[in-house]
């Protein structure tokens, strides 16, 4: 049965929120009558009718939007400072102003270029900026685009709100960039205490689990050698080799002549994970946690670093010692090492940044598997997997060094700073949208073009295809 200017079926009734105009959805009960369907706070009876009504029905108020909305004497108000909501009598009541944020008198550094249509109310001349009644005029037209009112009121703010809109997304994006690149700037934390990481507590923690160190040796040809020594116990990761990792992490930081790195492990062993004396001393969730972002922080940063990294794997690299081989570019690997993710079998997940890293190593699939497989990946198998990129013959621990150092020489021959260069626009494009990837590229050739290396190469004419 068919109401004032309305249709039969469900009906949508129309209120002002703090968003603007926003449809309810349909009336239950609209259909089947006043008795069925009912629910605490629908509308019945006199109010039923009153929402199925051409006063608030969806096509009369399409068809005149501007009577829809001033009804009989009712001014317009504005969606930004308050609600309308029904009373018992179907007429519209205000609601206490809802906080939401005052609309400027200028959208962005935009003025109108025509003016506002209004009835009997004051026209805004041209170029003068948006007022508060302008905007509620400018949001009704918006929402309920069918009167010739709203169409001529979007005819002339259409531009404005248009340029706003644009100006809105450059703003954003700007603000993204800026903050995005930012991360991956060297020397900057993953963590601070905005995340409830406090570093500096983690550290007194950390101090009091000795055994180990961290060795790093700086050598003239730009390549230097990161040793894990605890040999006493696979080289696992004391508390105090935590530590000193990032101690080395920042000092390879600012190694402004470095090209390449080898991470190694001590007596044909890469790294057994974390000591169990301190996994058991940091029981409780908080502490896992803390230990978790402390670690994640240090191997980000050192992935991040503008050098091309390689892990000899030798012997076993099991639970921590397989995630920090994913924190390297490179994975070099001898006949009888193995590669395996403990953690399942720990009661766990790789918690030092390992498992999303060896999903962008050999995808999301293979990565499962070798996750909740636990496992053993040897040599040949790491190969094909493509978890390692070569397999060295000889296994002595000196010898294997030797041809690891052959190996990574092939790809950091060349000016320090071009390296450097190279590994930084792929960490951007592997860690960044596609615009700040593209943004960073541009600022690493600025540093290039014109510079020492390009103009001595631009000199020698070489010619690339021999």
């Amino acid at each position: 049965m068919k109401g004032r200017g309305g249709t039969s079926g469900p009906r949508e009734l129309l209120r002002i929120t703090q968003g603007g105009w926003l449809k309810t959805g349909s009336i239950p009960g609209a259909e089947t009558g006043p008795q069925q369907g009912k629910q605490a706070g629908e509308p019945s009876g006199s109010r039923k009718r009153v929402a199925r009504s051409g006063r608030w029905g969806a096509e009369r108020r399409a068809q005149n939007t501007e009577k829809d909305i001033r009804g009989r004497g009712c001014r317009p108000v504005c969606a930004y400072r308050a609600a309308v909501r029904l009373r018992p009598s179907g007429r519209p009541q205000r609601c206490p102003p809802a906080p939401a944020p005052q609309p400027c008198g200028v959208i962005g550094e935009e003025r109108l270029s025509g003016r506002i249509p209004s009835r009997g109310g004051a026209r805004l001349r041209s170029g003068s900026p948006l007022g508060r009644t302008a905007l509620c005029r400018l949001w009704t037209a918006v929402q309920a685009p069918r009167s010739r009112w709203a169409r001529e009121i979007l005819e002339v703010s259409g531009g404005a709100l248009r340029r706003y809109r644009e100006e809105m997304a450059k703003s954003l994006l700007a603000s993204s960039l800026s903050v995005r690149t930012k991360i991956l700037q060297t020397g900057v934390s993953l963590y601070n205490t905005t995340h409830g990481f406090h570093e500096e507590e983690v550290k007194k923690i950390l101090e009091q689990f000795p055994g180990g160190s961290i060795d790093l040796q700086k050598k003239q040809n730009g390549i230097g050698i990161l040793t894990l020594n605890n040999s006493n116990k696979m080289n696992a990761f004391s508390g105090a080799m935590m530590l000193q990792l990032l101690e080395r992490v920042i000092e390879l930081e600012n190694w402004t002549e470095g090209k390449g790195l080898i991470v190694h492990g001590a007596k044909n062993t890469f790294c057994s994970g974390s000591d169990l004396n301190a996994v058991k001393a940091l029981s409780t969730p908080e502490n896992g946690v803390a230990l978790s972002m402390f670690m994640q922080n240090t191997l980000t940063r050192f992935m991040r670093l503008p050098l091309i990294s390689v892990a000899l794997v030798q012997g076993w690299a099991m639970g921590g010692g397989a995630e920090l081989t994913t924190a390297c570019d490179f994975r070099l690997m001898t006949e009888e090492s193995v590669i395996r993710f403990v953690h399942k079998e720990m009661g766990i997940v790789p918690s030092w940044g390992g498992a999303s890293r060896l999903v962008e190593i050999i995808g999301s699939r293979q990565a499962l598997k070798v996750l909740s497989g636990t496992f053993k990946l040897d040599s040949k198998e790491a190969l094909r997997i493509g978890l390692a990129d070569e397999v060295l013959q000889p296994s002595d621990e000196a010898t294997a060094l030797e041809q690891a150092q052959e190996w990574l020489e092939q790809f950091v021959s060349g000016p320090a700073q071009v390296i450097r260069g190279l590994k930084k626009s792929v960490c951007s494009g592997r860690e960044l949208y596609l615009e700040e990837a593209l943004q960073n590229e541009r600022d690493v050739l600025e540093t290039l073009w014109g510079g020492p290396a390009n103009l001595e190469a631009i000199a020698k004419k070489g010619k690339h295809t021999k």
